[in-house]
């Protein structure tokens, strides 16, 4: 008795199926390629920021201290309501980050502007003028501030050296207490300009020289082609440039850190809430309470983050 073998055939519907599901899947990838490949790096990225943002809201709810390892019970929005009628330390911090961050921003986009146009154009010995001027940029900020510490001491210092030889008595510079953040506040004028400079020059090198070439010929001044050519077109480039200087300057620590140390000076002259926030943690090991402030000084730098980027998208259109 033999078996009868029928050919085996398989159904031409489950290729077809599975080919559309293939096609279908490579449509949809090809329109969104860009969000495919950028995906690790955002989804790594998003990681390092929402883990430590989270464990830091965590804390700020409970009464840590000591350790973050310790016991710790939960506290609710205490810590908030004792930060936020704090105005022996927290406010003023406050109004010096603001203070400190404006003063440097206007002085920085200023003479970044003036330095940006004066570069603009070819001149000679224009690149040793470019490498001189960025050689701020070269240092890291807590050797910069050891350097000014050094050059503004009142007693050996090369400041008052300077001031004598022209009839200026010595000045307290970093040591006094009203004189210490106008000081700090030059020094990272002097080291960041150059930053904006940078950003301006390319910028302004970007820009078509149609416009200039038909507002000179109409007869408008330098200063009438500045204002009303130039500067509108580079405006976006000055938004950038002050929402990146403005979020660093808002977070400055070494320069503070480097040249008055811990709490911002002996009266706090120079504390803003960056060193609050690290006399906290690593001073004191008030965890809960240093959190407590980080939160608010990030959602600060949020809001300001969305105003500027606000700003320049209505500049955009």
């Amino acid at each position: 008795m033999s078996a009868v073998l029928t050919p085996r055939t398989d159904s031409p519907e489950a290729p077809a199926a599975s080919l559309d599901t293939t096609s279908a899947w490579s449509r949809w990838a090809n329109e969104h390629r860009k969000w495919l490949f950028a995906a690790p790096a955002m989804a790594f990225v998003a990681v390092l920021i929402v883990f430590p943002v989270a464990w830091t809201g965590y804390l700020s709810l409970t009464d840590a201290e000591g350790s973050v390892r310790a016991e710790s019970e939960f506290i609710g929005f205490q810590n908030y309501l004792d930060v936020l009628t704090d105005t022996d330390r927290f406010w003023p911090a406050v109004w010096r980050t603001v203070l400190f961050t404006g003063v440097v921003l206007f002085f920085e986009v200023v003479l970044g502007m003036a330095i940006a146009l004066l570069l603009w154009r070819p001149f000679r010995g224009e690149k040793w003028v470019r490498v001189a001027i960025l050689l701020p940029l070269v240092a890291t900020p807590v050797a910069v501030g050891m350097m000014w510490r050094l050059i503004f001491d009142p007693n050996i210092g090369m400041a008052n050296q300077l001031l004598g030889w022209i009839g200026i008595g010595p000045q307290p510079w970093l040591a006094g207490q009203h004189s210490a953040l106008p000081t700090t506040m030059f020094i990272d004028i002097w080291q960041w300009t150059p930053m904006v400079v940078l950003i301006l020059l390319a910028g302004l090198t970007s820009l078509s020289d149609e416009p200039q070439e038909a507002a000179r010929i109409d007869g408008a001044s330098s200063w009438q082609r500045f204002r009303h050519v130039t500067l509108p077109l580079l405006m976006p480039t000055v938004i950038v440039a002050i929402l990146l200087r403005g979020i660093d300057a808002l977070k400055t620590f070494d320069i503070l850190y480097a040249t008055k140390g811990r709490g911002g000076g002996s009266f706090h002259e120079v504390e803003t809430l960056n060193v609050y926030a690290y006399g906290l943690s690593f001073d004191y090991n008030d965890y809960g309470v240093s959190s407590t402030v980080l939160i608010i000084f990030f959602l600060i730098i949020i809001g300001v983050m969305w105003a500027l980027t606000y700003r320049k998208k209505g500049l955009g259109r």
